[in-house]
């Protein structure tokens, strides 16, 4: 398979997707909608709701029904970008190559962009799982997933971590735990509901959530590296602000090189989990993509 084709096209296929669900319509503000739209449509990899679709496809499942729970993790991700690059967070001027919203929109209208596309993130979820096509209680499920993976367990628990633990003395114990809730689990939350969607076994969704969350680490120890050595144009934001606000990182407890060969172990393991899988390859690709990218 020729992965980065893959990687394309199913991006291509969000986008168009993503497009089609953030439309304008005559009972939304249309400076809200603006601001949607334009941080979720500036670009971006959308590993997330590709691996939501890979993960399915893997399994058999039909990618026209994985869809929609991708395309909502998506709005969730980046509902959080438009949220760090706030000034009260992390204060990123740039975002995908573009301004951040806060800076095309001001702060108010980024919060409240932000706040719109949680809450509608389950909006679809809960409208395109109880239209009889499915079971209506995958809808529970993918709600009862993203959620937890998403709030006070997962991802803003991480971030909240992540921002009191700025300028304080390294500590391996919560680098791990900031990596794997603030990054992780929205990305095993990615593989495990397109999994749900094509029927995954427990045996398999177990299987799964392994590979997922050793991807998860290794995602945000990549990010950790570019941070330091990447390009900016390549990045679509600034490199060196971890260092420059003291942030805990990969890079700064471990130190570059062992930093990598920590991510590469990651992966290794992570592929190491798919054995049970007549077909993993496809997961396999996208994880060594992971771990060599540039972006």
């Amino acid at each position: 398979m020729d992965i980065a084709k893959y990687l394309e096209d199913m991006k291509n296929m969000v986008n168009i997707a993503l497009d089609e669900y953030l439309r304008p319509k005559a009972d939304i503000p249309k400076i809200l909608i603006e601001a949607m739209r334009y941080s979720v449509l500036a670009g971006g990899k959308r590993l997330r709701p590709i691996l939501c679709l890979a993960s399915g496809q893997v399994l058999g499942g039909r990618i026209e029904t994985i869809l929609p729970v991708a395309c909502a993790i998506e709005l969730i991700h980046t509902y959080s970008l438009i949220h760090d690059d706030l000034p009260a967070i992390d204060n990123d001027d740039f975002r995908r190559g573009k301004l951040s919203n806060h800076k095309m929109f001001g702060e108010d209208m980024a919060i409240a962009a932000g706040d719109c596309l949680l809450t509608y993130a389950f909006e679809l979820i809960s409208s395109s799982y109880t239209d009889g096509k499915v079971r209506p209680e995958l809808a529970l499920r993918l709600v009862q997933e993203i959620s937890t993976a998403a709030g006070i367990t997962g991802m803003v628990a991480g971030q909240v971590v992540d921002i009191k633990s700025t300028s304080k003395e390294l500590d391996k114990n919560v680098l791990q735990y900031i990596h794997t809730h603030k990054t992780g689990a929205l990305i095993t939350a990615s593989v495990r509901t397109g999994a749900m969607v094509a029927g995954a076994t427990a045996q398999e969704l177990e299987a799964l959530t392994n590979y997922a969350k050793n991807i998860g680490l290794a995602f945000q120890i990549v990010d950790d590296l570019l941070d330091v050595v990447g390009d900016k144009k390549k990045l679509g934001k600034t490199v060196g602000k971890d260092s420059e606000q003291k942030k805990m990182t990969y890079v700064s407890v471990y130190g570059a090189r062992k930093a990598d060969q920590i991510a590469r172990q990651k992966i290794a393991a992570a592929n190491n989990s798919l054995s049970q899988f007549k077909e993993p390859d496809l997961l396999i690709q996208i994880a060594d993509f992971i771990v060599k990218r540039q972006s």
